[in-house]
């Protein structure tokens, strides 16, 4: 399940990312985050971590450096 998620991700950064203007307040972007955090935490935390990030990444965040810890 873990390697589906992650594909589905490289999908949406291959394909999906480029079609759209750069946006991303944090560094690592939110889809390497999402990577990032699923590869060290796994579907659930890691996932969790995931959808926080991309709540977190809005208007009224500065945003900035922001890795998987």
């Amino acid at each position: 399940m873990k390697k589906i998620i992650l594909s589905m991700i490289k999908f949406y950064r291959k394909y999906i990312s480029p079609l759209k203007k750069p946006c991303c307040r944090f560094y690592p972007t939110c889809s390497q985050y999402a990577m990032d955090a699923i590869s060290k935490y796994g579907i659930l935390k890691g996932g969790c971590m995931s959808i926080i990030r991309i709540f977190r990444c809005n208007p009224f965040s500065e945003g900035g450096y922001d890795p998987v810890k």
